[in-house]
């Protein structure tokens, strides 16, 4: 954590008060980091990589996405997960915009090369979309800034989707949109001919899997968040679905 001086610690005191409402949990701290940002000339939409989003803008994520380094990633647990970045402008005023935020959303893992680069473990990294980066920073020093990050509340616009994906009785759900703490901790899901919640299980980044044949089900999800807040779906999916359709919850976190 980077404490400011003089005119800094004005700023810093500014930066608190003014975006204070972001603050999830009342936990006012804030970590040290660096970021980066992918190619001027790539899609921000496209980043979706490790967690399974496709296009983040159809995820419910915008443009101001970012890849996490590993600490941060906790094997696709992160995913859909929001951060306030700043950048450090009293360790880089030369390329650092002052008094800038921007909330991003962890859409990607950015792999170490276990070489000393900037995703290696133990560090804190944000790879972020190019319009995310140039919220906060210049574009130059090849591309690197310190900054101070910490956990926030996601605001989202709509209900939380529900992707679905798999085949027979192997059921797979990306899971997007979800507000409040963001990432979900643990998933259930319950077709109209059932009587329990069936409990599914992480495939890989914001995905989730049930081993059981829901075809011809309206289908209900139960989720929990890292945060400890579980919220039901009901009925959410008609029993006409078909795998690659979306459906959008009328429900959210806050």
């Amino acid at each position: 954590m980077i404490y400011e001086n003089n005119n800094g610690f004005v700023w810093f005191i500014f930066m608190v008060i003014g975006l204070g409402e972001f603050f999830v949990h009342g936990d006012n701290s804030w970590f040290d980091a660096h970021a980066t940002f992918y190619g001027a000339d790539q899609n921000p939409t496209s980043l979706g990589g490790a967690c399974g989003y496709d296009n983040t803008f159809h995820a419910g994520f915008g443009i101001n996405t970012a890849a996490v380094s590993g600490v941060l990633f906790r094997r696709g647990e992160a995913c859909g997960a929001c951060f306030l970045v700043i950048c450090n402008y009293n360790a880089d005023p030369k390329w650092c915009l002052r008094r800038r935020a921007v909330t991003v959303t962890a859409t990607n893992f950015c792999p170490s090369n276990n070489n000393g680069g900037w995703c290696d473990p133990p560090r804190s990294h944000f790879d972020m979309s190019s319009p995310a980066f140039l919220t906060i920073a210049r574009q130059g020093n090849e591309g690197i800034v310190p900054v101070l990050y910490k956990r926030v509340s996601c605001k989202r616009k709509g209900g939380v989707r529900f992707t679905l994906r798999g085949q027979s009785n192997f059921n797979m759900v990306m899971i997007s949109n979800v507000g409040g703490s963001g990432d979900v901790k643990a998933a259930w899901v319950k077709g109209s001919k059932m009587r329990m919640w069936t409990p599914m299980h992480r495939n890989w980044g914001a995905n989730w899997q049930a081993n059981v044949d829901l075809r011809n089900q309206r289908m209900s999800f139960k989720l929990t968040l890292l945060d400890g807040r579980t919220l039901e779906f009901v009925n959410v999916v008609p029993s006409s679905w078909r795998f690659g359709q979306t459906f959008s919850s009328m429900v959210q976190f806050s």
